[in-house]
This record gives C-alpha cells, sequence and structure tokens, in this order.
C-alpha cells in the first residue's frame, strides 16, 4: 500500500522545498487539493525536486474544459517523468455555481461526460484517436497540430474520480481510472455503500480490478503523547462538524445512526456557531471516520479499515502543527502493517 501526503496547503511558495522533506519522510506520493490556492501550481514545483508520485485530490472539474485538464495533466506527466495522476472532483452546487459561477445540472452525467472528453482529449494527443467528442455539455471537434502537444514519451496520465455517493461512485469505476474514496467516510459505509457500487460499475463496463486503481483518503488525528493527540483531536473534530454539516454527507452518518446530526451541524454552521458544532461531534463518531491515536495506533487502524481495498491512501492531517517527525512515523506505520498484510487482492 502506497502512502500519500498532502502538500502545500499553502499554495506554491515553498512547494517545492517541502515536497522534497515530505519525500525524505517516507512518502510514496504528494496530493493537492483545492483550496484558497491553485491545485497544479504546487505539483510542478514539487516534480522538479522530488521523484514521488504527484496527484490533484482534487481539481474541480466542471468549472474547467476537458481540454484545460488535459493540457495540464499531459505537463505535468513530462514535468514529472510519468509519476502524475489527475484526480478530480464535483464539488456542491453552492460552490459550482457562486463560486466558480459555473454550471451544475446533473453532476454524475457531467463529471462522466468531463472524463469521457478529457481522456479521449489525452488520446489524441498520443496519436490513438480523432478529437471528436460532443456531448451535452462540452464539445472537442477543432484541433490544429500548433495546438497538439503530441504524444507523451511516459504515457496518457491516469484520470481518476472524487466519489462519495453511489451513483457518482458506479460511474467512477465504469470510466475513470481510479476512484478516491471521499475522507468523511467509515468502514461500514465503504463496505455497504461504496464497494457494491465499484462492482456494478466494473460490471456495467466490462472491466475488472485490475482496470482500477483504489485511492483512500483517511483523516488523521495523531501525535507522540497524549497533548499532541488532544490537539489534533480538536482540529479533526472541527474539520468533521464541517463536513457532517454538508447534506452531501449524511448518507456517512446515516449508515453509522447519528443521520439526525447533519440538519443540527446545518444550522450551527449557518449561525456561525463553530464551537457547538465542534462538541456536538460524539467521541464514537470521531474515532469512526478518524484515524486516531499514536502513529502506531492510527498506522495499524487505516490498514485494518481499508488495507484489503486499497492501493493507495492519502493520509489526511487537518492540525497544522503536526511534527514532521510524526508524520514519517505514521507513514512508518502504514508501512509495516500493509507489508504484514500482503498484496491488495485485486
Amino acid at each position: 500500500m502506497n502512502v500519500d501526503i498532502a502538500l502545500a496547503m499553502t499554495g506554491p511558495l515553498g512547494a517545492g522545498p517541502r515536497a522534497a522533506e515530505l519525500a525524505e519522510l517516507g512518502a510514496d506520493g504528494l496530493f493537492t487539493f483545492e483550496n484558497a490556492h491553485d491545485v497544479f501550481f504546487p505539483l510542478v514545483l514539487a516534480s522538479a525536486t522530488t521523484d514521488v508520485d504527484l496527484m490533484t485530490n482534487v481539481a474541480m472539474a466542471l468549472p474547467r474544459s476537458p481540454l484545460h485538464l488535459a493540457y495540464a495533466a499531459n505537463d505535468l506527466q513530462l514535468l514529472s517523468g510519468g509519476r502524475f495522476r489527475l484526480g478530480i472532483g464535483s464539488q456542491i452546487r453552492p460552490h459550482i455555481q457562486r463560486r466558480y459561477g459555473a454550471v451544475w445540472e446533473k453532476p454524475v452525467a457531467q463529471m462522466r461526460e468531463s472524463v469521457e472528453a478529457t481522456k479521449a482529449i489525452l488520446t489524441h494527443f498520443a496519436g490513438d484517436g480523432p478529437f471528436n467528442f460532443e456531448g451535452r455539455w462540452t464539445t472537442h471537434t477543432l484541433m490544429t497540430p500548433n495546438f497538439n502537444p503530441g504524444p507523451n514519451p511516459h504515457g496518457p496520465p491516469p484520470v481518476l474520480v472524487g466519489a462519495l455517493g453511489p451513483k457518482m461512485t458506479q460511474m467512477a469505476a465504469e470510466v475513470a481510472d481510479g476512484v478516491l474514496i471521499m475522507p468523511f467516510n467509515s468502514r461500514r459505509h465503504v463496505a455497504e455503500r461504496t464497494l457494491p457500487a465499484i462492482e456494478a460499475g466494473l460490471t456495467a463496463s466490462g472491466r475488472t480490478g485490475d482496470d482500477l486503481e483504489i485511492v483512500v483518503e483517511v483523516i488523521c488525528a495523531t501525535g507522540r503523547n497524549d497533548a499532541e493527540i488532544a490537539s489534533a483531536i480538536e482540529g479533526v473534530t472541527y474539520l468533521l462538524a464541517f463536513y457532517g454539516s454538508t447534506p452531501s454527507y449524511r448518507p456517512v452518518l446515516d449508515v453509522e445512526g447519528w443521520g439526525e446530526l447533519q440538519p443540527q451541524l446545518n444550522t450551527l454552521s449557518k449561525q456561525g456557531d463553530w464551537a457547538a458544532m465542534a462538541a456536538a461531534v460524539p467521541d464514537d463518531m470521531l474515532r469512526t471516520i478518524a484515524a486516531v491515536g499514536t502513529p502506531d495506533e492510527v498506522g495499524a487502524e487505516v490498514v485494518a479499515r481499508y488495507g484489503h481495498i486499497a492501493h493507495r491512501v492519502c493520509l489526511y492531517f487537518p492540525s497544522t502543527d503536526v511534527a514532521d517527525e510524526t508524520v514519517a512515523a505514521v507513514i512508518d506505520a502504514v508501512h509495516r502493517a500493509a507489508g504484514s498484510q500482503g498484496p491488495v487482492p485485486r
């Protein structure tokens, strides 16, 4: 099992040196996500300072043209020497419409079209197909030689989709190269909702598990002593309260029996009462969704939950004061626990 760590949540400044430090800690890969900075720029810098895998996790697809995604992915595949994965996601309606100023109509169908168009463009760059994609939301029928970068010597980069609900997950398993299982999740939700959707998607497309990479994101609250763990728990609790207030994440709470907490958290979020939101998160919810404890305990928990399905795990440390030594210890613990388990069945 490969272990990926988040890079440069503060943007591109210092991303290159930080990438080298995280690789030195033992990370197999680095990922970025969209917050207050561009999702691609830090990986451009990281490609020059490391030899680990690089991934967007995730770039928002609906506001972007598939051609923009294909150009960025192709260039990062070149810069990294074939170590790039393009992870894309849909976000939620308010952000797509009111923050990005883009179209939200049928997100699963829109994401399917984005994946298919992006992959078709990358295939054309590789010289294996025409530049001729006509969809409902995007059309690509004009490509002249001066705008075509040509075949990438490292091959087209894989396209992965971030998914939570069964429809998005099934679609990702049908058409994408991988599924990014979102971090607000639980072992039970993955077993009862995610895996059946993946199997349905593979069956519908005539593919097998060999055709799909499964990447699981895990929120971690860890430290080397009780004080550090307590500090990490505080930060994670606020994050879980934020996630839990969003209607899109209620299915995870429903599976675990906490569904009624979602509207309560949502009401508190509209009041701006973040302290009350965090206080409303029960300890069993914290420990069911996040991996909590010492580095050895977190590593063992991550592998116990997802080692039988995940080819990679993206570890998410919400607290900003987690020491590098702690991060290195968690990476090592996951590697050791996964190694004792054996390879992931395909």
